[in-house]
């Protein structure tokens, strides 16, 4: 997560004293961590969640739970044509195989190889945030080359047909964020999905260890 593209955007795309929408754990992107980045980086105002003011909204008088939010969380998180995606999800390279023509993947064999090739086990499944949909619809980012999504996205895992890639166990697999650093875009997947960015950002779940750039 990169709290200083939150900052550039809310810079960018606000005004002075605007009053930033940071309810819903600030759309999955993490309130606390946010909100300071915020209050530290910017003059906006906050609208939370009342629970969450509760908790934490001595630290700051800048902090509202009514009212109208002047700059949309699109614009603030990068979720929108412009500003900086925050958000980057990412994976690992569990273990590489072979697969020979006519062979399936992952449940019901939705997908079956058309020759023979190399695919990658990856950790990242539904209960990460990676909709089922997506399989055999949506490539990923590894060592810098799109790769495809092949087969149904299982629960904590999925697959990736490596063509001819040369990947080992525990290369780094994004499955998306900033286009400008390589990363499949958000874009790409609403189209792929169905779902708006929105939703798929805070469609990522507690089981992700959440790290943040300051």
């Amino acid at each position: 997560m990169s709290l200083p593209s939150i900052v550039a955007n809310v810079l960018s795309a606000g005004r002075h004293g605007d009053v930033v929408d940071l309810r819903r754990d600030a759309r999955g992107h993490g309130l606390e961590q946010v909100a300071e980045a915020l209050l530290e980086g910017t003059d906006s105002d906050l609208l939370v969640d009342a629970t969450d003011l509760e908790r934490w909204g001595g630290r700051s008088s800048r902090l509202w739970t009514a009212g109208r939010a002047t700059l949309e969380p699109a614009a603030a998180f990068g979720l929108g044509p412009s500003g900086r995606p925050a958000m980057t999800l990412v994976g690992t390279v569990l273990g590489v195989k072979g697969l020979r023509a006519g062979e399936g993947v992952s449940y019901g064999y939705t997908h079956r190889a058309a020759s023979d090739t190399r695919i990658a086990l990856v950790t990242g499944g539904y209960a990460q945030g990676i909709p089922r949909i997506v399989g055999n619809r949506v490539s990923v980012a590894i060592e810098g080359r799109r790769l495809p999504i092949i087969g149904r996205v299982a629960m904590d895992v999925c697959v990736v047909d490596l063509e001819d890639s040369d990947v080992r166990r525990g290369a780094e697999v994004v499955y998306f964020g900033d286009p400008a650093a390589g990363a499949p875009s958000l874009s790409d997947w609403t189209a792929a999905s169905g779902l708006g960015a929105a939703e798929l950002v805070t469609g990522v779940g507690l089981r992700v260890a959440r790290e943040y750039d300051v």
